[in-house]
């Protein structure tokens, strides 16, 4: 690790872990007949952590809860201190992370400051230069007079961070705070920040909304299991990590329905002889049913039927019908809408000149997509056959409604393939 003047904070090979308890007492009996459980495990919340944050330099930590990122925070505020390695801080550190901590709920908001304040390492006569400044950031007006005991979460958490944020620190820590107050609060939280990076302060931000770390940040740090798996160019590091969320919860709704449908095998097999018609009102079913779909599902990249799609992969929509009456010719169609029953695309086999004549009497027809377009949200899937005339034969409106996860931030609801040029 660098001893570099240029440094504002040093982390050098740093661990913490933490007892994870199993089987604890719950009664007092219990407490008393086994004093403490040596049943435990320990959890690396930080793990082997090395990291070099330049003075003036603006740090984001993303990944998902639990991969040790307030834990570092803290770590680097001497709140909890490393079991392993070594922790260098060259500056006043303010940190946004257990807001009010120091607060006294019988004190007025007016005395917390002064003792708050001081647990930053003020003295009285610079709180007394910034008292004004912070009860007009905090926008309390005369409730500043009252004991915090009375004060809304809101105001609690308005007037901690307006302390926090007015001590003129070199380092600012902040953790998963930044909705503090209703948006013009938020907004003039945002300014302040700015004005410290263009102060040439160091910021070290925890948060979950990337847009935020994109656009403040100089370096994003993503974490995982206590461990660094991605450090560089905010826009790199946030898109690697999104691709990674978006995987992760597609796996997981994929489990999710899996244990709800596990009648439902990853490829069709024959479909079953009857339907159970009274699934859908007249209001979305309609036709003659001399022709019938039976089951209709949507398969991922993996052949398994699903409700979740990750955009840019395959997808197969199949379609088992049962022939009550034959046809001359037979036509099927699908259909994607959004939630609010917009039509997004439609397609049969007719305008893609695709004349089917004639069909064995249960079958299944697929629809392959090589690539989904979708961008993020929730969609419904129609599926329809009709005659040659178009009448309706089965004609099933929203027959089931699936998610697409989507790695691309254009807005709307289809992704376009496209190239900037000036």
């Amino acid at each position: 690790m660098s001893n570099s003047k240029q440094i504002a904070i040093s982390i050098e090979n740093v661990c913490k872990a933490f007892k994870i308890y199993h089987d604890k007492p719950l009664s007092l009996k219990e407490k008393i007949l086994r004093l403490r459980s040596n049943n435990y495990s320990d959890f690396l919340a930080v793990n082997k952590v090395n990291l070099d944050i330049k003075k003036g330099e603006t740090i984001g930590l993303i990944g998902h809860n639990g991969c040790g990122k307030s834990t570092l925070l803290k770590l680097i505020t001497k709140i909890l201190y490393p079991d392993q390695g070594r922790i260098e801080v060259n500056g006043r550190i303010s940190s946004l992370i257990e807001l009010g901590a120091g607060f006294h709920p019988d004190f007025t908001g007016r005395e917390n400051i002064y003792t708050n304040a001081a647990i930053f390492g003020l003295s009285t006569k610079e709180i007394n230069e910034k008292l004004n400044d912070i009860i007009e950031f905090s926008e309390l007006g005369d409730f500043i007079e009252n004991p915090v005991r009375t004060y809304s979460s809101g105001m609690y958490m308005r007037l901690a961070f307006s302390v926090a944020i007015n001590v003129d620190p070199e380092i600012l820590l902040i953790d998963e705070i930044l909705s503090v107050g209703d948006t013009n609060f938020q907004k003039k939280c945002f300014d302040k920040i700015e004005s410290f990076k263009n102060n040439g302060a160091t910021i070290v931000i925890v948060a979950h909304d990337l847009g935020t770390i994109e656009k403040i940040c100089d370096r994003v740090v993503w974490m995982d299991k206590g461990e660094i798996i991605e450090i560089g160019e905010p826009d790199r590091v946030v898109d690697l990590y999104t691709q990674h969320m978006n995987q992760k919860f597609v796996e997981q709704r994929q489990e999710e329905f899996n244990s709800e449908h596990q009648e439902l095998r990853p490829e069709s097999t024959a479909p079953s002889e009857t339907s159970d018609n009274s699934e859908f009102s007249e209001d979305v079913r309609w036709g003659s049913k001399d022709v019938e779909i039976i089951a209709a599902r949507i398969l991922n990249s993996q052949k398994e039927s699903t409700n979740t799609v990750l955009a840019g992969n395959p997808l197969t929509i199949e379609i088992d019908y049962k022939i009550n009456v034959p046809q001359k010719e037979y036509i099927f169609g699908i259909g994607f809408y959004t939630a609010d029953k917009y039509l997004v695309y439609g397609n049969n086999t007719e305008i893609d000149k695709l004349t089917i004549n004639s069909l064995s009497s249960t079958g299944t027809v697929r629809f392959f997509v090589k690539k989904c377009e979708l961008l993020s949200g929730k969609y419904k899937l129609n599926v329809a056959v009709v005659d040659k005339d178009h009448r309706a034969l089965d004609f099933i409106k929203f027959y089931m409604d699936f998610t697409v996860v989507s790695n691309d931030k254009s807005v709307g609801v289809l992704s376009i393939e496209h190239e900037w040029e000036i």
